[in-house]
């Protein structure tokens, strides 16, 4: 799968969107059966010390990990519900000072063995080395990926392979600069990116809608897009981390969040599925949501589920309604790309091409709604419905067109989605 959409983008056509919507999700928590609707492609957060426990010279004991959990029951089950599985690796419970080559190359070799096609379950199509390392140095982590990496290609050249969240330079501690890993590029399949709205970091971690130009969000992943091509033309890039919170509690009156400012569900929706509409555009493979579930939490990353407490919240209606729609439909081009005005972008229909879907939006952060005039799509409209935030069927949108085919209708940060065959 992960040949065929390469093929695909080296062609120069875009992944289906269903192959392109993902979901960050935790173990045991995860609850397969709720999320399909909304995603196909999951990315776990795997935590290496409940594998190797709290040594790295402890071998891997697959498919139990050293705390009891079952990998071979738990991924075979998602898998068993149609998903496609990426792991990330996550070792910052095990310090540096712990590792050698000699475990990093062995854990690589053990995952790939196991989990891999090639010889093993089949139960993974990548790995991720390390999540956002910020215990380990530059240098250390480059030790850290090439060693696990080298151990991964010995036991299944089929694994993909991915960075961890990296930069072009030295942003955050969250991400490591690609730079440190210079010379290792035939070790790369994937080049991973993280990247979060903040118009403020702390106290208020305040996030803007997805355009805004006057924050760093879209060119965090320009960036990145700018080094592959410089250095490893046609791999892909993934944004493995996005996302927005919102919670219906109060802030908490101290602390660090006391001043934190979170999104409202309306908003959390609507910024959601723009970002993936807007991720679709650019040279991106795939683009993971965080996160699946949340407990209601007042802070920053702490409430942004698409449920809370396993209870659908409008963000989940309103990625569902994205999966439905354009799950069968790759991005094909920007028909409108009008900062502060309005966004329209074109999908045609992986097996039926002469269906596409045209999106249309006000890519602003005030509310705003406003009657628009589009151009002439060459076909009859079948469907114009908004963006739902419930499990009722969408709000179907009046279109009138005028004598020349030109289409005038009610655009609003919540997008529309025209339905129309050649």
């Amino acid at each position: 799968m992960l040949l065929a959409t390469l093929l695909a983008l080296i062609a120069g056509q875009k992944p289906a969107m269903q192959d392109f919507i993902g979901l960050n999700v935790h173990t045991v928590l995860f609850k397969p059966d709720l999320y399909r609707p909304v995603s196909s492609v999951v990315r776990d957060y795997h935590a290496i010390d409940w594998d190797l426990g709290q040594s790295p010279n402890n071998p891997a004991t697959f498919p139990m990990s050293r705390n009891g959990v079952n990998w071979l029951d738990l991924y075979g089950g998602w898998g068993k519900h149609g998903y496609r599985i990426d792991v990330t690796v996550q070792f910052d419970r095990l310090p540096p000072n712990l590792w050698t080559p000699q475990n990093e190359s062995a854990y690589g070799e053990a995952f790939a063995k196991y989990f891999g096609p090639s010889h093993g379950q089949g139960l993974v199509d990548s790995i991720e080395i390390g999540n956002e390392p910020s215990e380990f140095s530059e240098t250390q982590y480059r030790l850290m990926f090439e060693n696990m990496a080298r151990g991964v290609r010995k036991a299944d050249p089929k694994v993909k392979i991915a960075t961890c969240a990296v930069a072009v330079g030295k942003q955050d501690k969250y991400s490591k600069d690609i730079a440190c890993l210079a010379g290792l590029e035939s070790l790369i399949d994937i080049v991973n990116v993280h990247t979060y709205a903040f118009a403020e970091a702390y106290p208020t971690w305040r996030r803007s809608y997805p355009e805004d130009p006057k924050i760093a969000y879209l060119k965090q992943v320009t960036d990145i897009i700018r080094w592959r091509n410089a250095h490893i033309p046609g791999k892909p890039v993934w944004v493995t981390e996005f996302g927005y919170d919102s919670t219906t509690k109060p802030n908490k009156p101290t602390g660090d969040f006391a001043k934190w400012v979170g999104n409202s569900d309306l908003e959390q929706a609507e910024y959601i599925v723009r970002s993936y509409l807007v991720f679709s555009a650019m040279e991106v493979e795939r683009a993971y949501l965080f996160f699946f579930n949340d407990s209601d939490d007042p802070q920053l990353h702490g409430s942004s589920g698409l449920t809370r407490n396993y209870q659908p919240k409008p963000a989940f209606y309103a990625v569902a309604h994205l999966q439905k729609t354009l799950g069968g439909y790759r991005f094909e081009r920007a028909v409108l790309e009008r900062p502060n005005d309005i966004y329209l972008y074109q999908y045609r229909g992986k097996t039926h091409s002469n269906e596409i879907v045209w999106v249309a939006w006000s890519p602003t952060g005030s509310n705003r709604s406003v009657e628009a005039v589009l151009p002439n799509p060459q076909g009859t409209i079948i469907s114009a419905e908004r963006m739902p935030l419930s499990p009722s069927a969408p709000e179907t949108v009046p279109v009138q067109r005028d004598a020349d085919g030109q289409l005038r209708l009610t655009i609003s940060e919540r997008p529309v989605f025209l339905s129309v065959r050649q």
